[in-house]
């Protein structure tokens, strides 16, 4: 046999062997997915969806700290009351970290005493 007809054969079967040389970066790949990714996107759907619930009367708790009341809604902002003062303070709607509902707050002071 000729060097060229055995080099032939030792590289006759690489389709096999291309497919299991990226099978371990796609089972990498799906585990970041399901791992990282997906809980990402479901974290910032339920975060968008609290952002378009929001309403005059709930509170919330912003990043920065700062716990208040909703006074007044517009598009890419809204008002808060914020105690003791009743200071009344403008911040975005993307600094909103947290709400709840008066009823919710009803409903833990009742449950405490």
């Amino acid at each position: 046999m000729s060097d060229v007809h055995f080099m032939a054969l030792q590289t006759g079967g690489g389709s096999l062997g291309g497919f299991l040389g990226f099978a371990p970066l796609i089972f990498i790949f799906a585990i970041f997915y399901f791992l990282l990714i997906l809980p990402q996107q479901r974290k910032q759907k339920k975060w968008q969806q609290m952002l378009s619930d929001l309403k005059t009367g709930d509170k919330v708790v912003t990043t920065g700290g700062l716990r208040g009341t909703i006074v007044a809604l517009r598009d890419d902002y809204l008002h808060l009351r914020v105690p003791p003062d009743n200071l009344r303070v403008e911040v975005s709607r993307g600094s909103i970290a947290s709400v709840s509902t008066g009823d919710e707050e009803a409903n833990a002071g009742k449950a405490a005493k």
